[in-house]
């Protein structure tokens, strides 16, 4: 009898690419993908890495691919953005090991800063996307997208979205099958997209295209459901999870693939319901075709385009009803917030002392937008607080920005930082770049990096240096200080800022959640000195609150003896303890 065990969605795929053979996976981290690959290493078969931005890990995946191997990228949805360029020529090339990447949607915005639709970029690129229910199916869809690829010669993409990423269900473990390399062959024509090969290479892609459409039909990863046919319902993914607790009595059609779509086997299920419906999260990408086919069907017209469905919402747009839910007007509202000794609120509080605006990147500094710190003014995308500042000193000129630096993590700064400093060295640009370097990739939960000194697979390694690597790309001032040396880092800045040239200043202190030893040093305020003016409470520790009856005091269990409330007390009113 075969073992069932309870996974994750993420951690479903993993084992699925582990069964299928796939012996090279490359990713890099972003919620709610991020554990594909921490539990890829639990699998010694396949050699698995933190690639530094999404784009390299696609490039790694095909490489692989190109000489024999199953190999598998995972990012989320705003990372494949970053890969698009080799993914959308991938789709040219073909495979020749099965290539698969698992792209992670976040419906609802639970991460992210869009909620971009990632069936509408594989429709772009003429990629087969297959999106699975469950973690049972998130296993065997991710085998079947390694065997469809190889037979169609084609990248697949599996489809997730953060409400499979990070649910569990039952899966039932197989082995690992044995996928022989496949021989490397010289093929130019096939490997080489420059336009005379490309041109031919595309009139492959739209027959496969073909082929898929009809073949795609009897795909077992699509299921029909018939029941009461007064109602029919085609759907996918988690969405069909909300239909079947919603409509219980409906026809369903599930589909496994959902680019492209298998037209057959929808019109012939639209010929046997009396009203049909679409649901599908975010974009009607289903829905438009179905009615380009001059099939009617009701679906965005009734449901949101926007965030994350729910059985009562689709309960109340298709029957009007609902189920009743308690208000949750009495529930506080929690703002996420930097933790307790974390050195970028050090960072912060200089700057908003100073009335420097921020030009932000993406990871847990984000948060110093928000209050009390409010510093951050802009967030783009990764990379983009150095090339959007070169921006403004470009439009406005050089005196415009005297008040205005870039933050970016060091994570984020090899991600794509890097190439944004090196843009504005190469254009004769100035202005001021804060790497807040915390030694970690902390949003996404801790994850390494180049320059952290250790791979995923837990080898040490060589360590960038982030200091040096900015003189490689030309800029002469570059400043190491200690993040909560407030002092050293105020008076750096003031003069960073007024300086006719590109300073960058790395702020170093590693992120407080690292150290899981215990606290030795912690902080108490004498009420006696204390004055209740609130200095110390403007960077917004969570560790420090202030009593009904005036009094300020200092959390002993969040502590953790960074010191900086301390810096902020005029009256030596803060001491350790």
């Amino acid at each position: 009898m075969s073992e069932k065990v309870l996974m994750l969605g993420n951690e479903a795929f993993a084992r699925g690419a582990y069964e299928a053979g796939c012996k090279v996976s490359a990713a890099y981290p972003g919620t709610p993908s991020t554990e594909i690959s921490e539990n890829i290493i639990k699998y010694k078969e396949i050699y698995s890495e933190w690639s530094p931005n999404e784009k390299v890990a696609m490039e790694v995946a095909v490489g692989a691919s190109i000489i024999g191997v199953r190999a598998l990228a995972s990012m989320k949805h705003v990372g494949l953005n970053v890969a698009a360029d080799p993914l959308f020529t991938a789709s040219y090339i073909g495979v020749t090991g099965g290539l698969v990447a698992i792209i992670a949607d976040d419906p609802g915005l639970y991460s992210s800063q869009n909620e971009q639709d990632t069936r509408a970029v594989a429709r772009a690129a003429k990629i087969p996307v297959l999106e699975p229910s469950d973690s049972a199916e998130a296993k065997e869809f991710v085998k079947f997208a390694f065997d469809l690829s190889e037979k169609y010669d084609t990248p697949v993409i599996v489809r997730s979205t953060t409400r499979l990423s990070h649910s569990q269900g039952l899966v039932e473990l197989g082995d690992r099958v044995d996928i022989q390399d496949k021989p490397y062959v010289r093929d130019a024509a096939k490997n080489v997209m420059m336009p005379g090969n490309a041109k031919g290479r595309h009139l492959l892609v739209e027959s496969r295209e073909k082929a898929l459409i009809n073949d795609s039909c009897d795909f077992p990863i699509n299921t029909v459901e018939y029941k009461d046919k007064k109602i029919g319902v085609i759907t996918s993914g988690i969405p069909y999870q909300y239909v079947k607790e919603a409509l219980p009595e409906a026809s369903v059609l599930k589909l496994g693939i959902v680019n492209p779509l298998p037209r057959k086997l929808i019109e012939d299920f639209a010929s046997k319901v009396d009203t049909l419906y679409v649901i599908e999260e975010l974009d009607p990408i289903i829905e438009e075709q179905v009615k380009s086919w001059g099939i009617k069907a009701i679906g965005k017209d009734i449901l949101t385009v926007q965030g994350e469905y729910s059985a009562n919402m689709i309960r109340r747009a298709v029957k009007g009803e609902e189920i009743s839910i308690l208000p949750a007007t009495d529930i506080p509202n929690r703002p996420p917030i930097l933790c307790p000794g974390c050195p970028h609120r050090s960072v912060y509080t200089i700057l908003k002392k100073l009335k420097i605006r921020a030009a932000g990147d993406i990871g847990c500094y984000t948060l110093g937008a928000v209050a009390p710190l409010g510093v951050v003014d802009t967030t783009i995308c990764m990379g983009a607080s150095i090339s959007s500042l070169h921006g403004m000193e470009k439009a406005k000129g050089k005196d415009y920005i005297k008040d205005w630096v870039a933050v970016i993590g060091d994570g984020t700064f090899l991600h794509t930082g890097i190439n944004s400093l090196m843009n504005m060295v190469y254009n004769k640009g100035t202005g001021t770049v804060l790497i807040l370097d915390n030694s970690t990739t902390g949003m996404t939960g801790h994850q390494d990096h180049a320059a952290t000194g250790k791979t995923l697979m837990g080898e040490a390694t060589y360590s960038v240096d982030l200091e040096k690597l900015c003189r490689a790309v030309g800029v002469q001032q570059v400043h190491v200080i200690n993040a909560f040396d407030t002092k050293n880092l105020e008076k750096t800045i003031k003069e960073a800022v007024v300086a006719d040239e590109i300073v960058v200043i790395i702020a170093q202190a590693p992120c407080a959640l690292l150290d899981k030893s215990p606290v030795t040093k912690q902080y108490a305020i004498d009420q006696e000195k204390c004055k209740k003016c609130g200095l110390c409470m403007k960077p917004g520790c969570p560790a420090i609150t202030k009593r009904e009856n005036g009094d300020i005091e200092i959390n002993d269990t969040m502590c953790n003896g960074c010191g900086l409330c301390a810096d902020q007390c005029r009256f030596d009113a803060i001491k350790s303890i």
